[in-house]
């Protein structure tokens, strides 16, 4: 269910749906259906919101509760 943690960490960084598919350069109604499940998310997308917000792409895929990155 890594799409409720989407719109969650995007709901915590203040930010909207619009803001988010900006800097991912789509449009908003194909971000909107990431956040829903309608679409899986592809990796690029996944690797720039793991970097946008500071975390793993683990932690965005609900595979770890920890939001730390991992040290190289």
């Amino acid at each position: 269910m890594y799409f409720r943690r989407l719109a969650d960490m995007r709901i915590d960084h203040d930010k909207t749906q619009k803001e988010i598919s900006a800097m991912l350069h789509m449009q908003p109604s194909v971000y909107r259906r990431y956040e829903k499940g309608d679409r899986e998310i592809p990796v690029w997308a996944l690797m720039q919101l793991a970097d946008y917000y500071g975390t793993s792409t683990d932690y965005l895929l609900g595979r770890t509760d920890n939001p730390s990155r991992p040290r190289a």
